[in-house]
């Protein structure tokens, strides 16, 4: 799986809920982390891992952090290489987590069997927010906080981005992209 998202959609906080679901359920789970790399020293903050603190002392479970390190995308320049190192190492679930979201971070959708696009309610006007490039490349777009007073904002979204989804042309001729 691909995720990606905009910073706060709770990416990561979704990643160990899902990830620690499917240990539960005796899957072994790898996750690949991307992070920015500062365009000044080249570091980077790899704070997902810090985000996922349940699953990652889980067992079943791999969180391995990487740095972009200038790689356009959302991912990194050896991500399809460790999606394939995982799987060879026994990990049935391989979730990679993009940098973040924008125009052109959906490179990971080539790479896995299900891209999903991971949103908040409450973002402004998303729909101008997140182009179209990634929502073209979607398979799945989760409108993620949706509790609370954040009920209706979600709902709105959705309705938006199903309406959206239904103008753009079919990657598959099975899989309709859901939202």
């Amino acid at each position: 799986f691909g995720l990606s998202g905009p910073p706060g959609a709770g990416k990561s906080t979704f990643i160990e809920c899902f990830g620690k679901m499917l240990t539960e359920r005796k899957y072994k789970v790898s996750v690949l982390a991307v992070d920015p790399s500062s365009s000044t020293s080249g570091g980077s903050l790899l704070g997902d891992k810090t985000r996922m603190t349940e699953l990652s002392r889980d067992m079943n479970a791999y969180i391995r952090p990487s740095p972009t390190r200038g790689t356009l995308g959302g991912v990194t320049r050896t991500t399809n290489e460790a999606i394939l190192l995982c799987e060879g190492g026994g990990y049935n679930v391989v979730l990679v987590e993009t940098v973040g979201v924008g125009q052109s971070e959906f490179a990971v959708a080539d790479m896995v069997d299900m891209f999903i696009l991971l949103l908040p309610p409450a973002g402004g006007d998303e729909l101008q927010g997140i182009k179209r490039g990634i929502i073209e490349m979607a398979d799945l777009v989760a409108i993620n906080k949706a509790d609370g007073d954040l009920v209706v904002p979600a709902r709105r979204i959705q309705a938006e981005y199903v309406s959206a989804m239904k103008l753009l042309r079919k990657r598959s001729k099975v899989w309709r992209p859901k939202v």
